[in-house]
């Protein structure tokens, strides 16, 4: 079971976040993170944004994905109006940067992200939600505002006691390295994603 193992407050060039770290015990050298935004009210429906971690795209800025300009863009929002970022340390879509690089290699060949997934023999996404409520539940929220492409997570909050009360659209442009990749999250995984930005 996920515990709180630390928190303390972090000034960020968006804001100061406090950040808590969750894992089953202390000597995870990866835990799940929590961001709050200094502004936030757990008493009303939080903003929240759920996202799953992207060393290639969040800390070298890879233009194969939005990753990177989503979390900017949520931590900006949170700053903004108040809410939570739960940081998953699920690392291409949970199958780990090792295997996420040779997915990348295949995609050099002409495969979706989808195809390379299965051609390596992994789930085209293995992602778990459910860590992300029990973080939700151990801070306290009750309702949420979701900032979210994705209808897997929006009803993973649905199926949880906690309430859904909205969405939040989180549009990203594409770019020239980043298309295929957004085409194949809307026409695969069902993304509500607008055609123009396809992002």
């Amino acid at each position: 079971m996920l515990k709180l193992q630390a928190e303390s407050n972090v000034p960020t060039q968006f804001g100061e976040f406090r950040m808590m770290a969750f894992s089953e015990d202390d000597k995870n050298w990866m835990p799940h993170m929590a961001l709050i935004a200094k502004n936030t009210d757990l008493e009303k429906p939080t903003n929240v944004r759920i996202h799953s971690e992207c060393i290639t795209g969040e800390v070298f800025h890879s233009k194969k994905c939005e990753c990177g300009e989503q979390l900017d863009s949520a931590m900006k929002y949170m700053q903004e109006n108040g809410g939570i970022i739960l940081y998953l340390r699920q690392e291409g879509r949970n199958i780990g940067i090792i295997n996420k690089l040779k997915a990348y290699a295949l995609q050099e060949k002409g495969l979706d992200t989808v195809q390379a997934n299965l051609q390596l023999g992994l789930p085209a996404d293995d992602r778990d939600f459910s860590v992300a409520i029990d973080m939700l539940k151990q801070i306290g929220v009750k309702s949420v505002n979701l900032m979210t492409n994705n209808p897997e997570k929006i009803q993973f909050i649905k199926d949880s006691n906690i309430e859904f009360n909205s969405r939040i659209p989180l549009q990203i442009k594409s770019n020239e390295a980043s298309a295929s990749y957004l085409k194949t999250k809307k026409d695969y995984f069902g993304h509500l994603l607008d055609d123009e930005n396809q992002s």
